[in-house]
This record gives structure tokens, sequence and C-alpha cells, in this order.
């Protein structure tokens, strides 16, 4: 089966290269869409054109996807699928411009440098021609978790908006220290703080844009900012309790202080 993949940006070159089918891709980017097809031994296409493909896959950003869909459903002779990053909107606009076409939603939980991995996938129509292509992703090692929109949507507002929030938030608010001051935890912040904002800028905003969740982390660090030091310490127990199996702190007034009244800082991830 010959298939179009709109959009020659990472994610349409991911998916181009994990398959085992011919592809073409269409851009509004004349040499992205041929550097894409260069990449993985593929063609261009008009993206304007009207030729008809077995697979149309809708790599794009996740505020245009929806209109993608709308726009590239006529080319879908079987199937459409979209690896935008979020699933309700392309699978609700599938659903209204291809009732009749097999639907199949990804979102490789990864950067496309890192795969194989897990990807999150939804067959709102399923059929062999998207048996054939989740088959593929398998053959290269994948790991495919099977959800719903809903639940994908949902989780993407804590792994991704909240996560993303937080991360730069730290990013933006850290002043640089002199050589020999870091803590572990520091130390892994950084580490983030240097992996997210090397990274696309779009893609991130978009991401904000599309998921909740930054509020929430906004609201916690106001909280955090304005509480006395009891509140503190009854904001640090309820962290505690949701990343430690809501078990209770060593110490029994909340203390992580040592028996020679020192305070060591634990590791992230430590209990004391």
């Amino acid at each position: 089966m010959d298939v179009l993949i709109v959009g020659a940006g990472s994610m349409g070159t991911w998916f181009g290269g994990a398959i085992d089918d011919p592809v073409a891709f269409a851009d509004v980017d004349a040499d992205a869409a041929g550097a894409a097809a260069d990449a993985v031994g593929g063609t261009v296409a008009d993206l304007d054109g009207d030729s008809r493909y077995d697979v149309v896959c809708l790599a794009v950003p996740m505020a245009h996807v929806a209109d993608a869909v709308a726009e590239h459903a006529p080319r879908a002779k079987r199937a459409l699928v979209d690896v935008s990053g979020v699933m309700g909107p392309p699978l609700e606009a599938m659903a209204e411009h291809a009732p009749d076409s097999e639907r199949l939603s990804l979102h490789p939980l990864f950067a496309p440098e890192r795969a194989p991995g897990s990807i999150a996938v939804v067959s709102d129509r399923s059929g062999p021609t998207t048996d054939t292509l989740l088959e593929a992703l398998a053959e290269r090692g994948n790991d495919l978790l099977e959800t719903t929109a809903t639940e994908h949507d949902e989780a993407m507002e804590t792994v991704q908006a909240s996560a993303h929030a937080a991360v730069l938030s730290f990013a933006l608010a850290a002043e640089s220290v002199p050589d020999g001051f870091e803590t572990p935890v520091y130390e892994q912040l950084r580490a983030l703080a240097q992996q997210v904002t090397a990274g696309t800028p779009r893609v991130y905003a978009d991401i904000q844009y599309t998921f909740d969740g930054a509020d929430a982390v906004a609201d916690a660090a106001s909280e955090i900012a304005t509480a006395d030091h009891g509140e503190l310490e009854v904001l640090y127990r309820e962290a505690s309790s949701r990343w430690h199996d809501g078990e209770p702190l060593d110490g029994e007034d909340g203390s992580t202080d040592d028996e020679d009244g020192s305070t060591d800082e634990p590791t992230v991830g430590e209990t004391e």
C-alpha cells in the first residue's frame, strides 16, 4: 500500500521510516518535504494535489490537525492516521469527514531520535490496513499502548503540560550558582531544564495551548510561596503521600533531620 504523509517535520519523518510501505511527503515547505523523502527513501507529493493514497497520515501541529483532516480526508482510499500528539480533535474530525475509513491515532511518547519506544494507540475504526501499520511499528521494537482519546488527552495534562510548565518555570526562575553548590535535586532539575529548552519552542507552545495543566502548577507554586512554616509542612506531607504510596514520613513530626541534628537533602525518589 502507498502512504501520503502530510507534514515533513520530525514526526512525519519518523513515521515514514517506521513503516514498511512506500511513502510520499507533502508539506508547505517543499525543501522540508524533499529532506524527509531523502531521509527515508520516499518521494515528494503536491500538498494541494488530488492524488489518492491507501493511507493518509497527518503529521501536523496539534492546533491544525483537525483542519488538516478535513482537507486531506478525501485523498485516503482506506485509512486515516494522525501522529499530532493530541487524540480527541483529530479522531472527531476523522469520524466526521471519513466515516467509512479505518481511523487510527498514534502518539509516540518519545523524541524521534530516541525510537523505538512506547506509542499510545487509539484504533477508532480498525481494519486490515491499520493492523498492518501497527504490526510494522511493533516489529520495529515499539511498545504499543492501547488507550482511549479521553484517557490519553487527560494524561497529557500531567505528563506534558504540567511537567513542562514546572520545568520551564524553574528554568526561568533559577539563578546561576557558583560551582560546588549543586545538590542532587538541583542537578537533576538543571538537566531537565537543559533537555526541555533544547527542543522546539513551537512544539512546547502547542502543548500548553492544547492541554490544561500549567494553571495547576502555578496554583501549587503560589500556595507554597505564601504558606507559613506549618502550612509548608502540611503541603510537604501531602506531596510525599502522593509520591510514596500514601506512606507517612519516618519522623513522627515529619522531620527529615538526622540524629545529629543535620539535615541531609534526599535525592529525588528517596524516602528517608
